[in-house]
């Protein structure tokens, strides 16, 4: 009997195949002949403490001229999929974490739920990383402007930027003296009604923004340093970013092994963090990416690593 796989993710026809980490977690799964449940997240719902979905059969195929076939819709319990591949992109807001307790009640069912659901909620991409402060840059989480004021009076040169985004959106680096310092403060936090992440300005950044996969605690010993483009301070490719392999360095392993016990502990499968110069500044937990690139420059098969060990844990 063939396993069921089910992916949440959003509109299969938006994707970019060539860059799309999903896609090619769902080529591997095909190759290992799982039946594929194409899922969005507006399509999950929960009946009398039950969770279904509305789903689709989908075939994959890698070809940018048309890259999926979907069949008929239909209704199914969550706990008939052997696998569910929670690949949601941020934000990371209330309908998310609505969907993540309907996938909760799956997992507790026996659907082996990557990543953990409940561990998605815990895991914030950017205030994760104080479990972890041995490897981080100094670091303030605020709503308060005067804290944030004195912070930048402390480190000259910061970075700001809100927790709860992706891909390098408002993230901002201001320096002592900078006249628009009030007005980002104030525009980030909302006058004081959002949270705002500060963290001292890592020079290195010039030699990229490295994005480090790590599977079920292990990391894959390349990374995609991701190298920002002329006038910028944001290596994210989303942000115009360029991308460039590199192997990881003494100090990378040294961070990814500070991780891996709590990741393991978490259910958190696949995570990608990014390290700029000896420093960890960010955990992805929700739809990690760099799959396709790094298997590209490498030769890899980051897709298969990750399968087998989702095989091992079946």
């Amino acid at each position: 009997m063939k396993n069921r796989l089910g992916v949440v993710m959003d509109s299969i026809e938006a994707i970019k195949i060539h860059k799309d980490s999903t896609f090619a977690m769902l080529l591997e799964a095909q190759r290992r002949q799982f039946d594929i449940d194409y899922i969005e997240i507006s399509c999950l719902s929960l009946s009398d403490g039950k969770p279904f979905a509305r789903s689709r059969p989908l075939k994959v195929m890698d070809n940018t001229g048309g890259w999926f076939q979907l069949g008929e819709a239909r209704t199914i319990p969550l706990q008939e999929l052997d696998v569910i591949l929670m690949r949601k992109d941020p934000p990371f807001d209330m309908e998310y974490i609505y969907a993540t307790y309907i996938l909760q009640l799956a997992h507790e069912a026996g659907t082996l739920v990557i990543n953990r659901p409940d561990s998605l909620r815990d895991a914030n991409e950017k205030i994760y990383t104080a479990w972890f402060q041995q490897c981080c840059p100094p670091t303030l989480v605020s709503r308060d402007a005067t804290q944030i004021r004195a912070f930048l009076d402390t480190h000259n040169d910061i970075i700001l930027k809100p927790p709860g985004g992706m891909g390098g959106a408002s993230i901002f680096r201001v320096q002592q003296g900078d006249l628009n310092t009030n007005v980002i403060i104030e525009t980030l936090t909302r006058h004081g009604e959002n949270f705002c992440m500060a963290q001292r300005f890592i020079p290195e950044i010039r030699a990229g923004d490295k994005r480090i996969l790590i599977i079920d605690g292990n990391p894959v010993p390349y990374a995609l340093a991701r190298i920002p483009a002329a006038g910028e301070n944001r290596g994210n490719l989303a942000a115009g970013g360029r991308g460039e392999g590199v192997a990881l360095t003494e100090r990378d392993y040294w961070i990814c092994e500070q991780l891996a016990p709590a990741l393991k502990e978490s259910g958190l499968l696949f995570v990608g963090i990014d390290v700029i110069g000896d420093y960890l500044t960010e955990i992805n937990v929700t739809s990690p990416t760099c799959i396709r690139e790094l298997d590209r420059i490498y030769d890899l098969n980051i897709a298969g690593t990750l399968f087998d060990c989702i095989e091992s844990k079946q």
